[in-house]
């Protein structure tokens, strides 16, 4: 690593695995190091960076946080990252590192490649590519890396008869990682667990680091100061989206769909989070994120879900002259029924 260049960590993980909350976890045990963020949110409204702007912390002003929402990072590279780290770079008051947290639909590889371009190789390094991963998850076989139990999970699923697209960008995270984050470690056992590890490791050709965590409770120093400078070693990552491009095609998100639902007070936090756990299931929805306001509370509700598993906590009070309203983003498949989930979504609300 040349030491003149801003060290740059990305950190990826699919939908849910707990990125945003790792970043948190970071920011607010960063002992005065300067970092700035670099967001990439699938769909319309930027859930995790106005999480992130909650932090309170001097380390990380709001002016240091960068929402990139104009589709997946690692097709708008040219057009969106480039662009936004030449503004950064340009800056009298530079960041000590940069952190960039992709949506769980992009591509690591080709965000990494993008530190070669001109400008940007000369200032910026890859100090590592951070990959989180769902242990409870994988254990569950959401996320099967064994091919014979895929095979397995077509036959007795119509819907899994084709390869599936979410499988492969699972692995694409997993070969570009240089450290893999085994979150929510807590909600599975030891066993297990160790199974989580070797199924991960028994299918990658390089050896990177693995790291158990609960909530997303890494320190710094272990996720910062990696000091690989990947963007040397992109062509040992190749990705099944550029094996794909071998062959002429050209990639898309097409297979997902997302939108925002915008709702009135919830009455009932019980009944409300019961009644996502079945919309969820009913509807195949793979990801359902963002804010409540809760009836008689001071305090913005932040929720996440991932499948029926739904965590909330109250992160801060609304500010004056800010409208409050329950704003949800629900992302799933192409052929997901967007006109029947606005309806129950209405209903649970009131």
């Amino acid at each position: 690593m040349v030491a003149s260049k801003i060290p740059a960590t990305v950190i990826t993980g699919f939908l849910g695995a707990g990125k945003t909350t790792l970043i948190r976890h970071m920011l607010a045990n960063a002992k005065g190091k300067r970092i700035a963020l670099i967001i990439n949110e699938f769909g319309d409204l930027g859930v995790d960076g106005d999480v992130l702007k909650g932090c309170g912390d001097e380390v990380c002003s709001e002016d240091d946080i960068v929402e990139l929402t104009n589709g997946c990072i690692c097709c708008t590279v040219a057009d969106d990252f480039i662009p936004t780290m030449e503004k950064l770079l340009a800056r009298k008051d530079r960041p000590d590192h940069i952190v960039i947290e992709t949506s769980g639909l992009a591509l690591p590889q080709p965000l990494v490649a993008a530190f070669n371009w001109p400008g940007i190789k000369t200032q910026v390094t890859v100090d590592g590519v951070v990959t989180v991963v769902d242990s409870a998850a994988v254990a569950a076989g959401r996320f099967a890396h064994d091919h014979d139990k895929l095979d397995a999970q077509r036959l007795a699923d119509e819907g899994l008869d084709h390869e599936s697209p979410l499988e492969e960008l699972f692995e694409d995270q997993l070969t570009a990682a240089d450290l893999i984050i085994l979150n929510k470690a807590d909600l599975v056992s030891a066993a297990d667990l160790e199974g989580v590890r070797a199924g991960i490791a028994g299918h990658l050709s390089r050896k990177p680091i693995f790291v158990e965590a609960r909530q997303g409770e890494v320190a710094p120093e272990v996720l910062l100061g990696l000091g690989i400078g990947t963007e040397d070693d992109i062509a040992n990552r190749k990705s099944h989206h550029e094996l794909h491009h071998a062959d002429g095609h050209e990639h898309d998100h097409d297979e997902f769909e997302s939108f925002v639902v915008s709702l009135g007070p919830v009455r009932d936090i019980a009944a409300f989070t019961d009644g996502l756990k079945t919309l969820i299931v009913a509807h195949d929805i793979l990801r359902l994120k963002g804010f409540a306001d809760i009836n008689g509370k001071p305090m913005r509700m932040v929720l996440q879900a991932v499948g029926s598993r739904i965590d909330t906590h109250f992160d801060r009070p609304w500010a004056g002259g800010e409208t409050r309203e329950t704003r949800l983003v629900v992302i799933g498949l192409h052929d997901i029924d967007e006109t029947a989930i606005r309806e129950s979504l209405t209903a649970l609300a009131v």
